[in-house]
């Protein structure tokens, strides 16, 4: 399975001039969209020259802008499947040693972290980390499980964390609690859920640190978030799965406990100590 046009950005950012950069930074925050767009478009809405537009998509390996077009044109056909859409492609493995979902799971894990550099890792490490910060976690429809589950660890390991449950009408009253030195974790995937993106847009006019777990396609949150890991999800079935997610929710929850050792500890046994 071929590397998403963001995954490849992730790769390359090192790589790239300050232009470049822009380039890329407008391409995230408007994904696929903006790449769809002439040249020209592209580059007014960066901010840099028509030939920058080409080195950048150079940098990314295509040949040419028409390369580049097709593939998000692809990556675009694939964010707007739905489950039935992909209820006829599920292959026959009843012969095979495991089932085809477990090994394509397994290879979106390695493909996964492949894509996530240590950089970006320590950078989601520091900024969770912070207890001084309120940390909000939400997630959709079929991630939620997740975003719960990484709020139970962190509630132990740091103060101040919380999970948006219940209701979707009721997420907005926690606005009123998110200022500008706060973070919301989200995890979205297709087919994404408008409900996680408007209350997104709306914590990051307060300044909210917007974090995003997501697939390879991108969710629309990308835009407003400053961090973005791009997980993969398509396995050979009607549903995506949610083990790169799950295993993205474990490293970050294990490297927040190691940061976060001596308060961890202390915080824990105190916690002990009160039941």
């Amino acid at each position: 399975m071929q590397p998403s046009i963001a995954q490849i950005i992730t790769d390359k950012t090192d790589q790239m001039t300050g232009s470049e950069r822009r380039a890329a930074q407008t391409l995230i925050a408007n994904y696929p969209l903006i790449g769809l767009k002439t040249v020209a478009e592209f580059s007014q809405q960066a901010g840099v020259s028509s030939p920058t537009i080409l080195r950048f998509i150079a940098r990314l390996g295509f040949h040419n802008y028409s390369d580049f077009q097709n593939r998000l044109q692809e990556e675009l056909a694939a964010q707007l499947q739905s489950p039935s859409s992909r209820a006829g492609r599920t292959p026959d493995d009843s012969g095979a040693d495991s089932p085809a979902n477990i090994e394509a799971s397994i290879e979106n894990i390695r493909e996964t972290f492949r894509h996530l550099s240590k950089k970006q890792l320590a950078d989601q490490v520091e900024l969770l980390s912070n207890g001084r910060n309120k940390l909000f976690l939400v997630g959709g429809r079929f991630t939620d499980p997740i975003a719960r589950y990484m709020a139970t660890h962190l509630t132990i390991i740091r103060p101040n964390v919380v999970h948006l449950e219940g209701q979707e009408s009721t997420w907005p009253d926690h606005l009123i609690d998110m200022g500008k030195r706060d973070v919301l974790l989200v995890f979205d995937i297709r087919r994404y859920q408008e409900s996680l993106g408007r209350f997104a847009e709306k914590a990051s006019k307060r300044g909210v640190h917007i974090v995003l777990i997501t697939d390879q396609w991108l969710s629309p949150i990308a835009r407003f978030a400053r961090h973005v890991i791009a997980t993969r999800t398509e396995v050979p079935s009607p549903w995506d799965s949610s083990a790169a997610l799950f295993m993205v929710a474990e490293t970050l929850i294990g490297e927040i406990t190691r940061r976060l050792q001596n308060e961890s500890a202390q915080r824990m046994s105190e916690l002990e100590r009160l039941r």
